[in-house]
């Protein structure tokens, strides 16, 4: 029996006991379903094997021994992976295009006598409803954009918000990315696509009858775009911004950074990544300011001639701030009452 999914946030609804997606690894990498778990029925070189036997020699023999490579995955998906699946297991199995891949799996699975279903169209449709999602329609629920100054906790808010209720939407989480040089993450990011398929699955479940909030971000988070439509709601939104005061501010970076400052080669690599932005004497204080451990003033001394100049831009291009809330302090005891005061910023400020 095959599945048409017409809605991106009710894949959850169909109560599928796992999602497994039979394509090779390297199209699980790219992107997937989401909690799919990869059981490839032909690898990357066993799909490559049949893919040139089709094209150069014969498509029923590429199907025979495609068949063979089938069977002989599956009884190793069966005895491993899925050696302790109860009879009344219910799974959904997918491939490319809803085809011969996860055909052939969710036949040997039915004769066991599990309750399997497929994808129709498989991960080719679910690519469809992340594209129209994403590039064909408009952001549901009204948005209203966090903003601030660098070192200004907005991710830690957001989290905060989301606790109180607030619905948020964490671009950064999603991309695995804190948004600036500095931002890398330990396992780097999605591909755009495994990107996409997250934040189109986050969008779909928003509410349409209240704001959403997210983090003010450029059009790319690290090396992943925004989608246009959602980049242009985010422009026009109004903003809560944070202010707080540099000292404050590099406190926080210096507890949220804990794992760069940590690497000294990682930090001063990334630090000569601002060689083209400012004068050799510039970057070799920062340098030095990083070996020396002193990275409070480090991160005071970025802010003030790096970051804050480029925020100010940034800001002078997009719409005024609706309101600003200020801050003297962003450790943890203050965030949370923060957080309470964005929280009712954002409910009177509903667009």
């Amino acid at each position: 029996m095959a599945l048409t999914l017409t809605d991106l946030g009710a894949l959850g609804a169909y109560g599928f006991d796992d999602i497994i997606d039979v394509r090779s690894p390297s199209e699980w990498a790219e992107d997937h379903l989401p909690g799919a778990i990869s059981l490839p029925v032909l690898d990357d070189a066993e799909r490559a094997r049949v893919g040139t036997i089709y094209v150069q020699e014969s498509s029923f023999l590429a199907r025979k021994i495609g068949a063979a490579l089938v069977a002989r995955n599956a009884a190793r998906h069966i005895e491993g992976a899925l050696r302790n699946k109860p009879g009344g297991w219910r799974p959904l199995v997918y491939c490319w295009r809803g085809g011969q891949r996860s055909g052939a799996f969710a036949t040997i699975l039915a004769q066991i006598g599990w309750r399997v279903e497929t994808l129709a169209g498989g991960y080719k449709a679910w690519r469809g409803l992340v594209v129209k999602a994403l590039y064909d329609t408009p952001v549901a629920a009204p948005v209203v954009v966090l903003a601030g100054h660098t070192g200004t906790a907005k991710t830690e808010l957001l989290a905060l918000l989301a606790a109180r209720g607030v619905q948020v939407v964490d671009l950064e989480g999603l991309a695995r990315h804190r948004g600036s040089l500095f931002g890398a993450m330990p396992g780097g990011q999605p591909s755009q696509k495994g990107f996409e398929s997250a934040l189109a699955v986050a969008l779909a479940r928003l509410d349409p009858g209240r704001a959403v909030v997210v983090e003010a971000e450029s059009s790319k988070v690290g090396d992943l775009r925004l989608p246009p439509k959602l980049w242009r709601a985010m422009v026009a939104a109004p903003r809560v911004v944070v202010a707080a005061p540099v000292a404050a501010r590099a406190a926080y970076l210096v507890r949220a950074y804990r794992d760069l400052l940590a690497d000294p080669a990682r930090l001063a690599a990334v630090l000569d990544q601002l060689r083209p932005h400012h004068a050799a004497r510039v970057v070799d204080g920062w340098q030095a300011l990083a070996a020396a451990g002193a990275f409070a003033t480090l991160a005071e001394q970025l802010m003030v001639q790096h970051y804050d100049p480029r925020y100010g831009r940034h800001r002078e291009r997009n719409a005024p701030a609706a309101v600003e809330i200020a801050a003297s302090r962003l450790d943890t005891e203050a965030l949370d009452g923060l957080a309470a005061r964005i929280a009712a910023a954002v409910t009177a400020l509903r667009p």
